[in-house]
């Protein structure tokens, strides 16, 4: 009865999402992102999910969170670029604490709940680092594209990328991600370590539900536990993510930066048909 309560109150509490989809069950939660036109991580949806985050975080009933896309060829294009260039250009200090979208990105990392992201679209910038910033990836083969092309338009990944794929794919492939800003395919990804795993399509989902549900059988002090110690094998990332911050905050004041963000809109950024066929760089 009392496991019925908890699901019944959990479903209620995350009814009230315009970006979101939510639905819990057998100490699931399975977020779908549903915002069209390309599920541009825009203030709304960054605000949805920092909200979604914070209530997932402290939900006893709830065990693992998959996070998945209701569109089938995006799954967060990239940070609005509007958005970069409203950010002040004279703030180069480095800050005490985390910036608002690395601190929303990583919680899903912190919270004690096994956090999971299905990839069967594209991943770019701030997408990539969102799902850079869960425990696990499984890309869909043919399907699922992840890059880092914020030095193409004079900035840096300021939401995490920096630091979290120099744990995942070391060093030299870090920078080849970052400074190449080119496409990566899922069988690319899971060579390098970019997502746990590339699966056909048939295979992708019931691999993870099945992943999902063997976790959630298990006792929720021993998944939180087993996440702390697993980080402690690696020093605290956010003295990383902090230079990181001030370092992609330095970008913003650089002229070139101005103008490649505005020639990236001028030319079709943000447009679906535009960005399905690569990030545009001139």
């Amino acid at each position: 009865m009392r496991e019925m309560i908890c699901r019944t109150f959990a479903v209620m509490a995350y009814d009230d999402y315009s970006c979101l989809r939510v639905r819990v069950e057998g100490g699931i939660a399975r977020a779908t992102i549903d915002h069209p036109p390309i599920n541009l991580l825009d203030l709304a949806l960054i605000l949805e999910l920092d909200r979604f985050g914070r209530q997932v975080e402290v939900d006893d009933s709830i065990r693992v969170l998959i996070l998945d896309s209701a569109d089938p060829e995006f799954f967060a294009a990239h940070a609005d670029v509007t958005l970069i260039q409203a950010l002040p250009t004279d703030d180069t200090a480095r800050h005490p604490e985390l910036g608002g979208f690395q601190a929303m990105v990583d919680r899903f990392r912190t919270m004690p709940k096994a956090t999971i992201v299905i990839l069967e679209g594209i991943a770019r910038g701030g997408g990539s680092e969102l799902a850079l910033s869960f425990d696990m990836r499984f890309a869909a083969i043919g399907r699922a594209i992840l890059a880092q092309p914020e030095v193409a338009v004079g900035i840096i990944p300021g939401g995490s990328g920096t630091q979290r794929l120099h744990r995942l794919v070391g060093r030299a492939r870090a920078l080849e991600i970052v400074l190449g800003c080119d496409d990566i395919d899922a069988d690319t990804a899971a060579q390098w370590g970019y997502v746990n795993r590339a699966l056909p399509d048939g295979e992708l989902r019931p691999y993870v539900d099945a992943l999902a549900a063997r976790i959630a059988s298990f006792p929720a002090e021993a998944i939180a536990r087993a996440k702390t110690a697993v980080d402690a094998a690696l020093p605290d990332p956010t003295e990383g993510l902090l230079t990181e911050d001030q370092l992609f905050r330095a970008s913003l004041s650089d002229p070139e930066a101005h103008s490649r963000m505005a020639a990236f809109l001028n030319v079709g950024g943000q447009t679906r048909e535009v960005e399905l066929r690569g990030f545009p760089t001139q």
